[in-house]
């Protein structure tokens, strides 16, 4: 591939990574200012691109490494989620008793400052694999690409990021459960997210759908991760949306790398 060829697919990803780095950062400004050093470290890495991946999973995976490295030196990851609160999460989630108001979730996951204040409250990685798989539409061996783990490591990191982000828009609102279900609630919340993704085999997808049947605490958890996934998705902003000053940087930095003409 020349290196106009080359640039100009790099300008055509330029709208899908600043989407993702809004998601990854807390500001305007962060998020641009995180496109053009990717840019930049594409373009420094440009020959070492072989296409055994997708031009978009290997930029997303440049962005990622890049926001992860300056949350570490930002030491931001204090203020996210530590390990004891994930784990808390999961805790709370394999309670039977627990469930939420999926109503109130589904509202304010519809509100996009809700949305994305609830998004920035995840750990980065946990918050990236929610963007990625369910706002971006990217396959999970990609998600695990761009993360640099294995495909099961990131289908956990997308089911606990589902579970805390549905938990962080929710009201705290709980009917009363009763015992009376085909599975222990836990088994069946551990599944919902492969279920959502029609990566369940055949018998555990009978069991889980008698469960969401006769259990009255899974249902508003189930109907709050599907709400809420539909939302991320919505959340996508169009291709256009690349403000005009951001596009001439970019521009300007693949000619100056690239050697081409001004259009």
């Amino acid at each position: 591939m020349g290196p106009a060829a080359g640039a100009e697919r790099l300008v055509d990803e330029v709208p899908g990574l600043l989407r993702y780095a809004r998601t990854l950062t807390r500001d305007q400004g962060q998020a641009e200012d995180l496109v053009q050093d990717t840019v930049v470290r594409a373009l420094e890495r440009f020959a070492t691109f072989d296409a055994r991946s997708t031009l978009a999973t290997w930029l997303h995976r440049i962005m990622h490494n890049l926001a992860v490295d300056a949350s570490r030196r930002k030491a931001e990851l204090p203020t996210d989620m530590d390990d004891e609160g994930i784990e808390a999460v999961e805790l709370m989630w394999s309670n039977d008793a627990y469930t939420i108001d999926s109503s109130v979730v589904v509202e304010r996951a519809d509100l996009r400052d809700q949305l994305r204040d609830a998004l920035l409250r995840l750990p980065l990685t946990y918050r990236s694999a929610v963007v990625l798989h369910d706002g971006e539409g990217m396959r999970m061996i990609d998600v695990a690409e761009i993360q640099g783990i294995q495909l099961p490591a990131a289908k956990q990191r997308l089911r606990r990021g589902r579970m805390m982000l549905v938990s962080e828009l929710d009201s705290g609102a709980a009917p009363e459960p009763t015992p009376e279900v085909p599975l222990r609630c836990w088994d069946a919340r551990s599944r919902v997210s492969d279920y959502m993704d029609d990566d369940l085999a055949e018998r555990d997808r009978a069991l889980l759908e008698k469960h969401l049947e006769t259990c009255p605490t899974c249902p508003p958890l189930y109907a709050g991760l599907v709400g809420v996934r539909e939302a991320v998705g919505r959340d996508r902003d169009s291709d256009e949306a690349v403000p005009t000053d951001v596009a001439a940087r970019i521009r300007a930095l693949i000619e100056q790398s690239t050697g081409l003409p001004d259009r």
